[in-house]
């Protein structure tokens, strides 16, 4: 009985335009599509659980295409036990259209038309997935790029330039390579991102400049 309601509550279900927007973001950053059969996807997130508020706030917006609440998984990393917080959505075709855009052979990718999908919803959504700032010094914000190969990164960077007119260049580490947006360019990603920005991960964004006032 449960998986012929479930099949009758896919039949109804549809991507509103925020929600695609929103999932242009979170596959940008940690969310990822998963598959058995190659046809219908789900949506799975996972965070830390020092981002419940964020996990939850995600779980609402997608409300309809999930069947069970947030839950708590223990993991251990390099000996260290910690807690994430995951859901997941129904598996659906609708979704199998974002997975060809940004997956190959099992990798994610950066789709050639991410010009036209990264909005500042979209962009919001990825700097609070997998953005922070450099230091309240530089007011530089850093986007883990790790997953994505340079080629990939270099067409996220053209995107950021020349849609946003932010001045983002590549940040090489051991690990990989992270996209640095310059302080330079704080007040225009503030403006971008800051009304999509949840205020559990306000803290993410670079605080105002201080201006100088006149000596009396």
């Amino acid at each position: 009985m449960r998986s012929l309601a479930t099949e009758k509550l896919k039949e109804k279900l549809s991507l509103s335009p925020i929600q695609r927007e929103v999932l242009v973001g979170l596959l940008l950053g940690d969310g990822c599509l998963e598959t058995r059969n190659g046809r219908t996807y789900r949506l799975k997130i996972e965070q830390s659980k020092a981002h419940q508020a964020y996990v939850d706030h995600l779980y609402h917006l997608f409300d309809g295409w999930v069947l069970t609440p947030p839950r708590i998984r223990q993991v251990v990393s390099r000996g260290h036990a910690s807690e994430n917080v995951v859901f997941q959505t129904v598996s659906h075709s609708a979704l199998r259209f974002y997975a060809h855009q940004f997956y190959r052979d099992g990798r994610k990718q950066v789709p050639k038309l991410i010009h036209r999908w990264l909005t500042p919803r979209a962009l919001s959504y990825w700097f609070m997935d997998d953005g922070s700032v450099k230091s309240r010094e530089s007011k530089g914000v850093i986007l883990n790029t790790r997953a994505f190969a340079p080629a990939d990164i270099d067409r996220l960077i053209q995107c950021l330039q020349n849609k946003f007119e932010l001045q983002a260049t590549i940040r090489k580490q051991r690990d990989g390579c992270q996209i640095y947006i310059s302080g330079n360019s704080f007040e225009k990603f503030a403006a971008l991102v800051g009304a999509y920005v949840i205020p559990e991960m306000k803290y993410k964004l670079p605080l105002p400049r201080r201006t100088q006032l006149p000596k009396l």
